[in-house]
């Protein structure tokens, strides 16, 4: 199958992470689009268990960018949304947790794929209960990650991937 003929296979195999952004701010309109994708993620018996919190005030992002060592990214980034699992919705734990990495997947495929660059920041959830106390949210919101987006500086970002020979374990036809 030719992925170019494909529109999601070529978004998912050309999606990578920006971690530079111009000055340019990003519309609240598209950042709406962006949560949006993420609230169509799957989720088990359709929960939706995800909030959002979207941080573009510049002062704010700078009280997130001291709760990582990635700070420089959320500094430099028009706007980070965090991204939260509540508590009070889940009902299974793996099963939620799951669909959270589904949401935030899809936010970064429709960043990219709106011309954004985006970053998947999880290195801030060792302080996940400082975030949560920063952003004046109640106890029952439990971080997932940070996403740092805006219009990418450029968009040379490469990567890999293993060959599927490495990560097929077993096949039974």
């Amino acid at each position: 199958m030719e992925t170019k003929q494909n529109p999601v296979l070529e978004a998912i195999y050309s999606r990578r992470s920006v971690r530079h952004y111009t000055d340019e701010p990003v519309s609240r309109k598209i950042i709406y689009e962006i949560i949006k994708a993420g609230t169509w993620a799957p989720s088990g018996l359709n929960n939706q268990p995800w909030r959002f919190v979207i941080v573009q005030d510049e002062a704010k992002r700078e009280e997130l960018a001291e709760l990582t060592r990635y700070g420089e990214i959320i500094k430099g980034a028009p706007v980070v949304i965090a991204v939260f699992v509540d508590k009070d919705a889940m009902y299974h734990e793996v099963k939620d947790h799951q669909a959270m990495g589904a949401c935030i997947q899809n936010m970064l495929l429709a960043a990219h794929t709106l011309g954004l660059g985006a970053v998947w920041l999880g290195e801030i959830l060792k302080n996940a209960e400082e975030v949560r106390k920063r952003l004046g949210l109640s106890e029952n919101l439990d971080l997932m990650a940070v996403i740092a987006l805006g219009h990418p500086k450029s968009r040379d970002q490469k990567s890999s991937r293993k060959p599927l020979k490495e990560v097929i374990v077993k096949e039974y036809w």
